[in-house]
């Protein structure tokens, strides 16, 4: 049953917010105060969906699955009722990352909660997970190594103050180990060390990166870890968080009991019963493959990262501008030409903003950042860039942008020149189809009015929309004295043709 209490959420103050976390194993939810840049915990709501065990070989999700992921989002849905649009910030981590996009779920999960929900990549996982984890320890500038075991996937991190350094999502998790070895309720010495190399030939490829990353403290975080460190505390084998001998006493207890069914462990929920053993093994195998003595435990993680993040973004400090910054200095993009490139395409997007409509504030990063990132494939080669540099947007890791935040800003690189990719558009979401190629249009007037890359000011034209139809208009006599601006205005309207848009230039 939901923890939780349910009052109204009707009137709710802007100050106000909530973080969802839709995991593979339990679904939470988190209601926060926000006070001059402190976070105040007002309400918490869990419960064990076990999403992960009603993924199918061919990623679609079971029907009794889904039934109790859409029960659970509407009673998530009650308590946000009356939330404003950007208060709410729903994740969904591994299975749904692995879950066919063309299922259906995300689109009835929104309607269930009454909030859009945002697919994020393994590695931004662990980079919100490092964030609630550092603000939930004391300050210190320690180096930390973080370890979270989620249903499906187990994230490691190692970072220094609030900044993640290292990042890596595995997959392997409580219920998916648990599924492939205790399936049969069974907690024998061979499965429990079946489990352990598996998790240990997870983490290979990254042990020595992180053994050798000069760690001071190791912590970990959610509910595999919690309950484990419960569990080892209640049973007097460890006083403060997790030891390397508390974990060897409790695998040892685990297959003395022979099988779940035996298990009685004091600190051990019945909820969490049977998935504990995975659990255990994910993190035998970490300690091992890792060389932890002890472990730590935190009582922040994802959810608490998605309020502090949030928090971040209120305050300007959007990592996602730090990640596009990166990108233009790692790709040595003509940073001059881009930034005239965003000025003009910002100047047209505020002249028609109001007529077509586009409001949401991500409109106006998302062109901003296009235009900045719209040569990023020059590097891999000048031929056909634009599709390199959609391929890399598309597929980077790119801390703080979602999976759907990729692709569309990769849909706007791809189309900011030559033909119009529509169905690039019409792959995407459908509530972001419209938007999306609208931005792209005006990002594709940007580009052409700078096409001769000269430092001398453009003429601010005015674009005005009806409907689907574009009016430019230019000084007089100055398409007459630009003749080859006119050409590609003409070749550009062709173009733009194709995708319902009739431009006319004067």
């Amino acid at each position: 049953m939901p923890e939780a209490s349910h009052q109204a959420a009707e009137g709710v103050s802007r100050d106000i917010v909530a973080a969802v976390d839709l995991g593979s194993n339990s679904f939470h939810m988190i209601v926060a105060r926000l006070d001059d840049g402190h976070m105040q915990i007002t309400d918490r709501i869990k419960e064990m969906v076990r999403l992960g065990e009603g993924l199918t070989d061919d990623k679609l999700l079971a029907p009794e699955v889904v039934a109790r992921a859409l029960a659970c989002l509407e009673r998530f849905g009650q308590r946000l009722r009356g939330f404003p649009p950007g208060s709410v910030r729903a994740v969904g981590t591994n299975t749904l990352r692995q879950a066919r996009p063309d299922s259906g779920f995300i689109e009835r999960a929104e309607a269930a909660l009454g909030h859009p929900i945002d697919i994020i990549s393994g590695r931004e996982e662990a980079r919100l997970i490092y964030l609630g984890v550092a603000h939930g320890l004391a300050a210190g500038a320690e180096r930390r190594l973080v370890v979270d075991i989620g249903g499906g996937s187990t994230e490691i991190i190692v970072g220094q103050g609030f900044s993640a350094r290292l990042r890596e999502s595995l997959h392997m998790g409580c219920v998916s180990l648990s599924l492939k070895h205790f399936a049969d309720g069974r907690i024998t010495a061979r499965a429990m060390q079946k489990a352990e190399l598996d998790g240990a030939l997870e983490l290979r490829p990254v042990r020595e990166l992180f053994r050798h990353a000069c760690w001071q403290k190791a912590v970990g975080s959610s509910g595999t870890i919690r309950s484990i460190a419960a569990v080892v505390n209640a049973e007097g084998w460890c006083e403060d968080g997790i030891s390397a001998d508390s974990l060897t006493r409790l695998r040892e207890a685990l297959l003395t009991a022979g099988k779940l069914s035996a298990v009685s462990l004091k600190g051990l929920t019945d909820e969490r019963k049977p998935v504990f053993a995975g659990g255990v093994a994910v993190l035998c195998s970490v300690f091992e493959s890792l060389g932890i003595r002890h472990m730590q435990v935190s009582d922040y993680a994802l959810r608490e990262g998605l309020i502090y993040e949030m928090m971040g973004r209120s305050q300007h400090e959007d990592v996602r501008e730090r990640t596009v910054e990166t990108l233009c200095r790692q790709f040595r993009i003509d940073q001059a030409h881009s930034q005239r490139v965003r000025a003009t395409a910002l100047a047209l997007y505020h002249q028609i903003a109001p007529a077509w409509p586009l409001r949401d504030p991500d409109h106006l990063l998302m062109l901003s950042w296009a235009a900045r990132l719209h040569e990023i494939g020059v590097m891999v080669a000048h031929s056909q860039y634009q599709k390199h540099g959609a391929y890399l947007l598309r597929n980077a890791d790119l801390a703080g942008f979602t999976r759907q935040e990729q692709t569309v800003l990769a849909a706007l690189v791809l189309g900011h020149r030559r033909k119009f990719p529509v169905a690039e558009f019409l792959n995407l979401p459908q509530d972001a189809q419209d938007d999306a190629r609208r931005l792209c249009v005006i990002l594709r007037l940007a580009v052409l009015l700078h096409r001769g890359r000269s430092a001398v000011n453009k003429p601010n034209p005015r674009l005005q929309a009806n409907a689907n139809v574009l009016t430019l208009s230019f000084p007089d006599n100055w398409l007459a004295d630009h003749p080859l601006t006119q050409l590609e205005l003409e070749q550009e309207a062709e173009r733009l043709a194709v995708a319902g848009i009739s431009l006319n230039f004067a």
